[in-house]
């Protein structure tokens, strides 16, 4: 939580306090490695970070997360803030960002059985940071037809990269282990999607000159950098599983609607 408070004030406090904030989330988060290194029964026992396919994974997931939640508020500024659209018309333009749901029982689990989890992964990384850079030039006056693209190749995005991101984070993890790896996933995604959205914030806030629309405007573009690069960072972590075949076990049916259900809310 202090992390990503200083991350969002950092914009609004002084150099000092947000170095301050941060540094003493990143106390606080040595003072738990600590704890668990000496802990009998450790709540996150340290050992199964010598996995790499997990790491790997809650990596890209953090990242993958905050550039796809960040994206999906940004949107919402410049429809709802600049482009006037009521809460229902925005909602109607992003929901093509839902196509997972159908894509990700039907047609991930064919592409990982085909190709693995590592490529399929590596794939939907690629496409998030497309669907970001297609939205960069947003205009004043863009049609949803010229927005259109950007926001289904993001739900094409998600289908690809999240039922993976689940296989490859608990693959090779011992039965016992089973649910510290899942609960460490999904922790990478919660902290991804918090960091994403304060990175976002912070970035138009600074890059916001005023009120006026092309001021607005410009605080936009200068923000959607955040996704672009939080989703190449991914793309470039989840390289290294190319090397070899990542496990082509099938994506479970449920796909991302098996994500935890604030999340599920928040999309």
């Amino acid at each position: 939580m202090l992390l990503v408070l200083g991350v969002e004030r950092a914009t609004h406090t002084s150099f000092a306090w947000t170095a301050l904030t941060i540094g003493a989330g990143l106390v606080l988060l040595a003072a738990f490695v600590a704890i668990e290194r000496r802990a009998a029964a450790p709540l996150v026992r340290l050992g199964i970070l010598r996995s790499w396919p997990l790491v790997r994974a809650d990596l890209a997931g953090l990242l993958f997360a905050a550039g796809f939640f960040g994206f999906q508020f940004l949107v919402v500024l410049y429809l709802q803030e600049l482009r006037d659209w009521s809460t229902l018309q925005t909602s109607l333009a992003m929901i093509v960002i839902g196509v997972d749901a159908i894509l990700s029982p039907v047609l991930t689990p064919r592409l990982v059985h085909r190709f693995g989890n590592a490529r399929v992964i590596f794939g939907g990384l690629l496409l998030a940071a497309l669907a970001y850079a297609l939205f960069l030039p947003v205009g004043a006056d863009w049609t949803y037809a010229m927005m259109f693209p950007a926001l289904i190749v993001l739900g094409i995005a998600f289908s690809l990269a999240y039922g993976p991101l689940t296989i490859v984070a608990t693959e090779g993890v011992a039965e016992e282990e089973q649910g510290l790896a899942g609960a460490l996933l999904y922790t990478s995604f919660q902290f991804g999607a918090a960091l994403g959205l304060s990175a976002v914030t912070a970035v138009n806030v600074a890059a916001t000159a005023s009120d006026s629309p092309a001021d607005l405007l410009d605080g936009y573009r200068a923000a959607l950098w955040v996704p672009l690069a939080a989703a190449l960072l991914a793309a470039l972590i989840s390289a290294f599983g190319l090397r070899t075949r990542a496990g082509s076990a099938p994506v479970a049916a449920g796909g991302p609607a098996e994500a935890p259900a604030d999340l599920t809310a928040a999309r």
